[in-house]
């Protein structure tokens, strides 16, 4: 028995959690409002208890808060959606493991991370922690499937194959993004669903999310700042500093300092609408991982470019700024299909200017470089520069890379003669 919601779309993240089941006696399901986390838990759950529920005066919430065990009650594996408004279900659910070890018991969604305070146990050896984003085009149905991202990571021959979509096509998507409940809607108006998701998190989840006096206006202004740096390396006191310009006559004067700045950056990491990509090198032991600037994403690029104000056509009249809203979006697909299989994302710049927008690195050591372009004409010079990386790692003695790709805005897939892939992002699956 399952609690199954009609009309589910498959998620890559299934997989994950039906084999986690079998092997940990909790699972928590983290990542943004709105991606999906409780309808895919119910698929592997046969009871439920839903924190939020505002019947009888929200009296889940309160009698969670009186006493934990209680919403404990119920056939297993039990969902508890949105746990973090009570953090000490996270130790009760702890405890019950250890009292009664079995795989596959509980199952926690939650949308914020709670203050580390507000728990007495990590979970270790009892939890398993999934992180979940919003749909990737593959999941929304809007990549052609034709190569698996798995069998590029093993450097497999592909034969040449054609991905074809229209710009304005590719541009929907990105303004209307992963979200699941987005994909009825008409694409002219998906892109206000992110508008009133920031101004809601604005408003309430940036308050509900921490003790802390806030500003609405500072907040607002900071993530229009990460949405103009979005997929950069852009550094706190770049953020900060830009954060202070004045964009517009209009625009009010709101400063932020750099500490506020710090603050609010962790509260958007909190609530899962931002996350730092690190810096990569081949030696696990070098401080380059911790000195090089992570980049800096959204959870979602249709959240950049709502923060922006801008539109399908706004940005089919701006390429160079579409430009960094699709490389959020291959950066999240990226994410989805490499986490699924054990990898880890990173990307890689050095004091020379060779970069590479994403690097997968998986546990055993085995790597593979990406670079993100939109068009066709810059595949030459992102080929060359991915070749160019090889040969400096190998000759630092790294291993060679498993996988050289170039991941395009659509058109022909193949292989290189010098081994790059060049692939479409809609023609991926995991």
């Amino acid at each position: 028995m399952s609690l199954k919601k009609p009309g589910y779309l498959p998620r890559v993240i299934d997989s994950k959690l039906k084999e986690y089941l079998s092997l940990f006696g909790a699972i928590s399901v983290e990542g943004p409002k709105w991606c999906g986390k409780t309808w895919t838990s119910l698929n592997f759950a046969n009871s439920a208890n839903y924190i939020m529920d505002p019947s009888g005066g929200y009296s889940n919430r309160e009698r969670a808060r009186i006493e934990p065990a209680l919403v404990l009650e119920g056939v297993k594996p039990r969902l508890i959606d949105e746990w973090q408004e009570v953090p000490g279900i996270w130790d009760a659910v702890r405890f019950d493991v250890d009292q009664e070890p079995q795989k596959g018991k509980y199952i926690l969604t939650g949308s914020v991370t709670p203050p580390r305070e507000d728990y007495s146990h990590s979970g270790t050896g009892r939890f398993a922690i999934i992180r979940m984003r919003p749909m990737s085009l593959f999941e929304s149905g809007d990549s052609l499937g034709i190569i698996s991202f798995s069998s590029l990571l093993r450097g497999e021959a592909i034969k040449p194959f054609s991905a074809d979509i229209d710009l304005k096509t590719l541009i929907n998507l990105t303004v209307r993004g992963g979200w699941p409940e987005t994909l009825s809607i008409p694409i002219d108006n998906a892109g206000r669903v992110s508008e009133e998701y920031l101004r809601l998190i604005s408003k309430n989840e940036l308050f509900r999310s921490t003790d802390k006096k806030r500003n609405t206006a500072k907040f607002s202004k900071l993530l229009r700042t990460l949405a103009r740096n979005n997929a950069t390396t852009v550094s706190l006191s770049t953020l900060s500093d830009d954060s202070n310009i004045r964009q517009s006559h209009s625009e009010n004067e709101v400063n932020l300092a750099r500490q506020t700045t710090a603050d609010y950056l962790d509260d958007l990491k909190r609530i899962y609408v931002i996350e730092d990509i690190s810096g990569w090198t081949p030696d696990i032991r070098s401080k380059t991982r911790i000195r090089m600037a992570p980049k800096v994403i959204f959870a979602d690029p249709s959240l950049a470019i709502a923060a922006l104000g801008l539109n399908s056509q706004r940005l089919l009249n701006d390429l160079k700024t579409y430009g960094f809203m699709f490389e959020n979006l291959c950066l999240r697909d990226i994410l989805i299909y490499a986490e699924n299989i054990g990898g880890a994302v990173f990307h890689y710049r050095d004091n020379s200017g060779l970069e590479a927008d994403a690097v997968v690195e998986m546990p055993n050591g085995d790597w593979s470089a990406f670079e993100i372009k939109l068009g066709e004409h810059q595949v030459e010079e992102a080929a060359s520069s991915l070749c160019r990386l090889r040969d400096k790692m190998v000759s630092n003695g790294a291993t060679p890379p498993s996988c050289l790709c170039v991941i395009t805005g659509g058109g022909f897939g193949r292989q290189r003669d010098d081994g790059v892939y060049v692939i479409p992002i809609n023609a991926l699956k995991p």
